[in-house]
């Protein structure tokens, strides 16, 4: 067999050690849920990504918090599922494939609806195909043999069935509404996928004469394009300026049509004139006033934002056309008197970025109320979905509890198409699994069902729901922590929750761990136009998958944003790399130890009984954090142990017994050194999956691969604070002593004269013990410990727990050559300080400067007058020698 020394390249490689290693884990099935007697469940589903490109940092990090957590509960024994599938994104896979298409020459409606769907699915496949590769790509643990799709035929049965069973219990329903229109993309929006922007724009003041010609009442617009639909105007019954007028009439500029005056609550006195034309085909609030008052509709748009034949003169014209065009007209007739400026909230398109028409359509619709209360109510309980940070829970509880009803038709071909059924003769509606027997009679609705709708049963209806005889649904199903950003709470989770409790009757999932938006270093966020964004693929490719994950995962707290820098990643190869050294030293040295051979129970040296005290308390604090979703802390407990005390204190001081005569304290070195590592790459693991299956396998170690290995346990037989403490100890005086050698610029390779003086008898007795280890360090010519030390020497000095060090000055440094050094170093200070003092004295400078580079500047002054003074005092303190 070759030793490990051979086994471990000498240089950490990312490319070569992530090479191959996933396919290694698929063949071996880590990652399939087994079903097994006495094995408790752990389930995450996927946040199922859109088949629209490629992923991005935010996926990255949400899928490698998700992957930490499955490969944890995996270790510690639980059966665990994470279920991967992605999403068909109706809109924005449908304007992908319509735009690929526009670069042919042709349209959807060149190919028509059979065609359009095969060239989606043909989409699909594609970069359903890059995303496998980019989830390989991160290593995550995901069960394949379970994967799902939005459109595959179990989940489009369980859409039908959800659809069907609330359209007769009364909850769908199909209606003439205001909706938010997308006119570019032709399709109806629900309210979460309208983005409010700040435009400027204007009011437009307008007169409307009355039909007896006895004067005008003054209205104001910020959309006149749409009073061609006006179909009444609306006083508060109230207001005295204008009661009397309630019941007559005015004539409506430019169509020359008669309408009402009519008394509403709605209307605001305070607000502007008091008077509000009303156009209840495009307004939500007009909508409800019309139908207090039984007010025509009319429609003055076409589907794309023209105008259309209600618009007479206008019709065929674009809406922003018309507004000009219909603002001059009224200003030459005397109709518009006043144009002013106003800045106000716009609704925009998430898919298109078209501003949104606000437009009277028939859709479907469910009915919120119910089910949202349900919800709600839910968190009053023990049993609710618990937020993490709980913060969330307030944002997602104000969304329930002011619901509106849900559009949820969509006017595209991919996706969803609604189970509805029009007789063709009597225009009678059926809702229904398959079409009715006579089918020919019947058409089916040409919209399909918004991509949410099929989102929302995620959590079960990709465990094989509503089928009976389901075993994946009855076992994994609810599930543990739903992991995403906070900015899909409301057109996600909140959907998730209500639509699991209609159909299930349980919570879709015990926790809901929220992490924030990836930003670029500045904070900004990242997008196309600002060409900040990063590829998480290229990152892998300069820095290694596990680089990139531990980076993600460790970089911030639940619930905060992220700011991405390549330079922490680069760090974090820094630290992956020295990982990789420090096991290379530890195989080197193992020679050939196989695991039979490890051996524990031997002599242990301080040294031992406190990295095995160490490792104890680590593995404590990373599993409690974990539980609580703190991967930050862990992170930083991890980078610490394995960084300070495993790298740079115990290899150090594990090569005193390592290069020793002593065999059986060789033994127990390296037993403890394969221990230790072995169990450290079992907690590191999770966060950094490729490293340490290549250095695990490498290890003396039972079983197939570290990804089924147990979760480490405390041992506290193996835990010793005494040990503890006497190394805290030697580690203080250590650094102290080097800490003085620094600052003397006294080479370790220098030896010095080193007095300590412990506080008393056992702290003695405990430096007596380890002064293998002081004169292994510190590199004393003498070195002298008792309960009182040599003070006639002038020495530099150091106190720490329990005992007081000296150095004597003599033999630290050549003084007459250190003066000299400090002097130059005092020359060179005395010139920075007045170049700096120059700049700040120069009036020209400090006027034009921005302030901030001042403020630099200033902070420099200080910063080499602090250091001339301290050279000073280290001079005089010397000459005094």
């Amino acid at each position: 067999m070759e030793t490990n020394e051979q086994m471990l390249s000498t240089k950490y490689d990312p490319k070569a050690v992530e090479a191959g290693r996933y396919d290694y884990w698929l063949k071996g099935k880590f990652f399939e849920a087994k079903p097994e007697e006495g094995k408790e469940p752990y389930t995450i589903v996927i946040p199922p990504p859109n088949v629209t490109g490629k992923l991005h940092l935010g996926h990255a990090w949400d899928t490698t918090l998700q992957d930490i957590m499955t490969r944890i509960k995996r270790m510690q024994g639980y059966d665990v599922l994470w279920l991967p599938g992605m999403d068909h994104a109706g809109i924005a896979t449908q304007a992908k494939v319509e735009a690929k298409l526009r670069e042919e020459g042709k349209s959807r409606y060149d190919l028509g609806r059979e065609k359009f769907l095969e060239e989606s699915w043909k989409w699909k496949e594609e970069y359903a195909s890059h995303i496998r590769k980019q989830w390989a790509k991160l290593g995550l643990g995901l069960d394949y043999s379970r994967e799902r799709f939005t459109l595959d035929e179990g989940l489009s049965k369980a859409v039908r069935d959800v659809f069907v069973s609330l359209y007769n219990k009364g909850l769908i329903y199909r209606g003439e509404y205001i909706i938010n229109w997308d006119p570019a993309t032709k399709t109806a929006l629900s309210d979460i996928e309208v983005i409010y922007k700040d435009v400027q724009g204007a009011f437009y003041h307008m007169k409307y004469p009355l039909a007896d010609g006895s004067g005008h009442i003054e209205v104001a617009t910020t959309r006149p394009e749409t009073m061609l639909g006006d179909t009444a105007v609306a006083v508060h019954p109230e207001d005295d300026r204008y009661k009397h007028l309630i019941g007559k009439t005015v004539i409506l500029p430019i169509v020359g049509r008669e309408i009402p005056i009519i008394g509403d609550d709605y209307v605001d006195m305070e607000f502007g004139s008091g008077a509000v034309k009303i156009t209840p085909a495009h307004d939500p609030n007009d909508f409800e006033i019309g139908n207090r008052h039984n007010l025509q509709r009319i429609l003055v748009m076409n589907e794309d934002g023209t105008m259309n034949q209600n618009a007479g003169k206008y019709q065929g014209m674009d809406r922003f056309d018309c507004r000009k065009q219909i603002v001059k007209d009224l200003q030459e007739e005397g109709i518009l008197f006043k144009i002013e400026e106003h800045t106000h909230s716009v609704g925009h398109s998430e898919r298109s970025d078209a501003v949104v028409e606000p437009y009277l359509s028939t859709q479907w619709f469910v009915k919120m109320k119910p089910l949202a209360d349900r919800a709600v109510e839910l968190q009053k309980t023990e049993g609710k979905v618990n937020f993490v940070p709980d913060r969330f829970e307030k944002t997602y509880v104000h969304w329930m509890e002011n619901i509106h009803d849900w559009c949820i038709s969509r006017q595209l071909w991919w996706g969803h198409r609604i189970p509805a059924w029009y007789h063709k003769e009597t225009g009678e509606v059926y809702v229904g699994h398959d079409a009715p027997s006579d089918e020919e009679n019947w058409e089916q609705d040409k919209d399909v069902l918004d991509t949410w709708f099929s989102s929302a049963l995620w959590p079960f209806s990709t465990m094989g729901w509503p089928e009976e005889d389901a075993a994946d649904f009855k076992r994994y199903y609810p599930t543990n922590v739903l992991v995403t950003g906070y900015d899909i709470i409301l057109f996600w989770v909140s959907r998730m929750v209500y639509q699991a409790l209609e159909f299930t009757g349980k919570r879709p999932f015990d926790d809901v761990l929220i992490h924030g938006l990836v930003r670029a270093a500045d904070g900004r966020k990242m997008s196309k136009s600002l060409g900040n964004g990063v590829d998480p693929m290229d990152v892998i490719d300069q820095y290694g998958a596990d680089s990139l994950r531990y980076f993600l995962s460790t970089g911030s707290s639940p619930g905060q944003d992220l700011r991405f820098s390549m330079e922490k990643v680069e760090a974090t190869w820094n630290f992956a790399n020295k990982i990789w050294n420090a096991s290379r030293f530890a195989m080197m040295n193992m020679e050939g130890l196989t695991y039979e051979q490890l051996d524990l129970s031997g002599e242990k040296s301080v040294a031992d009984k406190w990295i095995l005290t160490r490792l104890n308390e680590t593995i404590q604090e990373v599993t409690k954090l974990v539980e609580k979703y703190e991967f930050g802390e862990v992170g930083r407990i991890l980078y610490n142990f394995i960084w300070d005390d495993f790298c740079d204190w115990y290899i150090e001081m594990a090569k005193l017994p390592l290069y020793g005569e002593d065999e059986a304290a060789k033994l127990t070195t390296r037993s403890i050194l394969a221990y230790v590592l072995d169990n450290t790459m079992r907690l590191l693991h999770p966060f950094m999956p490729f490293i340490t299956e290549e250095i695990w396998q490498y290890l003396p170690h039972q079983g197939e691969s570290i990804t089924i290995a147990e979760w480490p346990k405390v041992r506290s037989e193996l835990s010793d604070d005494l040990a503890a403490s006497e190394m805290k100890l030697l580690v203080d005086i250590i650094r102290a002593v080097r800490n003085i050698r620094a600052e003397v610029n006294t080479p370790m390779s220098k030896q010095i004269k080193l007095q300590i003086k412990a506080k008393d008898d056992a702290t003695l007795a405990k430096l007596e013990k380890n002064r293998s280890y002081i004169e292994r360090f510190c590199n004393p010519s003498e070195l002298n410990i008792g309960l009182t030390i040599d003070t006639n020497e002038k020495a530099m000095t150091a106190i720490v727990t329990g005992a007081e060090l000296s150095l004597p000055l003599q033999g630290l440094i050549n003084v007459d050559e250190e003066i000299k050094r400090l002097e130059k170093e005092l020359e060179k200070l005395n010139n920075e300080v007045e170049r700096v003092q120059k700049k700040l004295g120069n009036e020209g400078f400090v006027s034009k400067a921005p302030a901030n580079v001042i403020e630099e500047e200033r902070l420099k002054e200080k910063d080499y007058i602090e250091k001339r003074d301290t050279v000073l005092e280290r001079i005089e303190d010397l000459k005094a020698l």
